[in-house]
């Protein structure tokens, strides 16, 4: 996935809907974020992304309620101001049509405002599930109820949803898989660094605390909390690692019900899909059933007494940022300080407004493209995405290591990928989900249960290929292989710091093709895309020689980014990002030929002394001009699949022979890799 916009941008998409985007003004001098946030006392040949986005770094330090600033921070907060205006306009007006978009999103919104009434519930809104589980006397009421928690989108025990068939994406199939864990990852549950050990140290003091915040006696709190912590412990020693997870074969087992149930005969497969609200399932797809055979010797081993505590836990540890105050804090302190390294929380409306997109982002969406996005949007993506799209199928024909047969399978592929850019054409019907302002936590379970609920009512009808995955609001961008498409949000389109003016080419095809359509299109031919064909189904389309002269390449790119080091002795992890690495590499060069088509890319034309292909590398690096607390980074290392922005920059940049040229990347250079490393796929 990828990652901005800003949302005084009518000017600057109509002005490009025009396609003069080469005209650049200088009458008077007008600040030019692309070389305004350059440190020139860092060498391009050193460390290309702080030389291109260091100046801005010490001006712009990291807000002490958040975890990064940077062209990310900028555009969200751009974006928040926008939703609270939405929000407080549909909350002032207490006539709105009960039922209506605007009703809804002021009464959330006023009902997270609300904290008066919010610190008055308290815990309230979940006594009556608490003290269902209360109640439990038998192994058979413990699943039940876990069976509910899911309803209220509480995962514990399994992961389970409705989604697309891999192996027949026209259809959907019931998955089930490892649980989700307490801490973001299992290896935090492992590893013996004294960071990690000291956040494991943190995680049981935060399960204590928030039980006493629910009134539970100290001495109870902290036994409640070492249990959990080894409950959680043991599901995880099941659980496989994030690298292991990258393999939708290994993570592919169709079984029918009566399989599953030999493998958990202590869960009636039957019943519990009945009580998730599905009747007559004959099969699922179970993604690791090596963790059911763990769960199901766990459910023996472990009393009852202490699963109902850790289903206790799940759900209040669910719902605790949307509680009182001192439930509200220590979420904070252990999600975001400690795992974060955030010191102080946002400002009320600010988090509130966040959540409201959220939650009700579909609802907000079309109120923000119908008063914030002008026509032209669209077709403009459009066209850039096409462009990029057009030099891929150039690439794909010229591969020198890809035979015949495999090339018109990928020329299919790839021509056939679905561009959902701007906004969707069909909108959720949300008209059932009721909200009021009487409490905000109320209003989070009604919308939790509206979401499951739209999620297995797909179960056993055709799959709704124009769905969207993201709001038009939203700053970021995906590629889905199952669909064979990418998603590019509306406000993708604008470039920050160029309000009211028009980018130039280096800066559109350098952020919006390189960094956002190159770089999703490649996803489609990554590790995981390339297993998936031009329908979408994972199904071997490559040549057994292909397939090997790929795997080759990617292993490179893996050993490439294993020898990064991001704090102390914390290296990336190659195999768990390369896909996203991948997808950076193919982005930045599919971006710089389609570049090169336009007028500016053909030119010597400098801009500020800098020629088109310097400034369309500068522009790349700005997409990612983010910077990082330590504590996030680690974070980032150890659970997430992105790589954090410095080597998305300096990772792909050091493999491209024309970056070389452009800033004389020359032997013994930090930038230098040697020809026989560079890594060349697409």
């Amino acid at each position: 996935m990828k990652h901005f916009t800003t949302l005084l941008f009518i000017i600057i998409i109509i002005t490009i809907a025009c396609n003069s985007s080469n005209q650049h003004l200088n009458t008077a001098p007008i600040e030019d974020p692309i070389t305004s946030h350059i440190d020139s006392s860092i060498a391009p040949q050193e460390n290309f992304f702080l030389y291109a986005n260091n100046g801005w770094f010490k001006t712009h330090p990291i807000p002490s309620s958040e975890s990064s600033n940077g062209i990310f921070r900028t555009i969200q907060d751009t974006i928040n101001e926008a939703i609270k205006r939405i929000c407080e306009s549909s909350a002032a007006d207490t006539k709105a049509e009960k039922g209506s978009n605007k009703q809804k999103i002021g009464d959330f919104y006023f009902s997270g405002m609300d904290t008066s009434v919010i610190e008055k519930k308290g815990i309230q809104p979940l006594n009556d599930e608490l003290t269902k589980i209360d109640a439990v006397s038998n192994l058979k009421e413990l699943l039940d109820a876990a069976a509910r928690l899911q309803t209220l989108q509480t995962g514990c025990l399994f992961r389970f949803n409705v989604s697309k068939d891999e192996k027949n994406s026209s259809k959907y199939v019931v998955a089930l898989g490892q649980t989700s864990l307490g801490l973001p990852e299992r290896d935090y549950y492992f590893n013996t660094d004294s960071r990690t050990s000291e956040i494991r140290k943190e995680y049981v003091k935060y399960i204590s605390t928030q039980f006493q915040n629910t009134g539970m006696p100290v001495a109870e709190a902290q036994k409640n909390s070492t249990n959990i912590m080894a409950i959680e412990t043991a599901l995880a020693k099941a659980s496989r690692k994030m690298e292991d997870l990258r393999d939708p074969y290994k993570n592919y087992n169709k079984m029918t019900v009566a399989s599953l149930n030999k493998i958990t005969p202590s869960i009636d497969w039957v019943n519990m899909l009945s009580n998730l609200g599905l009747k007559n399932v004959d099969s699922v797809v179970v993604g690791q059933p090596e963790f059911f055979a763990a769960l199901e010797k766990e459910l023996k081993r472990i009393n009852l007494n202490e699963w109902k505590v850790y289903l206790k836990w799940n759900l209040i540890d669910s719902y605790s940022q949307f509680m009182n105050k001192k439930m509200a804090d220590a979420n904070f302190h252990f999600y975001a300080t400690v795992l974060e390294g955030v010191k102080e929380q946002k400002p009320r409306w600010k988090k509130i407004v966040e959540n409201t997109d959220g939650y009700l982002g579909d609802l907000l969406g079309q109120i923000y493209v119908k008063e914030y996005l002008p026509q032209g949007t669209k077709e403009k993506l459009l066209e850039i995405g096409n462009n990029i799209r057009d030099v891929f199928a150039e690439h794909i024909k010229q591969l020198d290591w890809m035979s015949a047969p495999t090339k018109e399978k990928a020329l299919s592929k790839l021509n056939k990928i679905v561009m959902k850019v701007g906004y969707p054409d069909k909108w959720k019907d949300m008209s059932s989900l009721e909200i009021s302002r009487d409490s905000y936590v109320q209003n989070v379970i009604s919308i939790n249960k509206w979401n499951y609920l739209f999620n297995i009512n797909k179960y056993g009808k055709p799959v709704d290929k124009s769905e969207w995955s993201m709001y038009p609001q939203t700053y970021n961008a995906y590629y889905d292989p199952a669909n064979n498409e990418i998603c590019v949000p509306a406000c993708n389109i604008i470039v920050p710091g160029f309000e009211g003016r028009m980018p130039d080419d280096a800066v559109l095809y350098g952020i919006i093709g390189g960094s956002t359509f190159g770089h999703e299109i490649t996803h489609g031919f990554d590790d995981q895309g390339s297993l998936y064909d031009e329908n979408g189904n994972l199904r071997d389309w490559w040549t057994k020689e292909d397939r090997e002269k790929f795997i080759a390449k990617t292993k490179l790119i893996v050993e490439q980014f294993n020898n990064y080091v991001v704090l102390d002795s914390l290296h990336l992890k190659g195999e768990n990002t390369q896909g996203e690495n991948i997808a950076d590499l193919g982005g930045v060069i599919m971006g710089l030929e389609a570049f090169h088509k336009t007028e500016q890319g053909k030119s010597k034309e400098l801009i500020n002394g800098y020629t088109p292909d310097q400034r369309y590398f500068l522009a790349y690096a700005y997409a990612w001009m983010v910077n990082k607390t330590d504590a996030s980074l680690a974070k980032q290392v150890m659970s997430n699949e992105h790589a954090p922005s410095e080597f998305r920059i300096n990772g792909p940049l050091s493999d491209i022979d024309a970056f070389y040229k452009a800033f004389n990347i020359k032997e013994g250079d930090r930038m230098y890799r040697p020809d026989s490393l560079r890594v060349r796929i697409w």
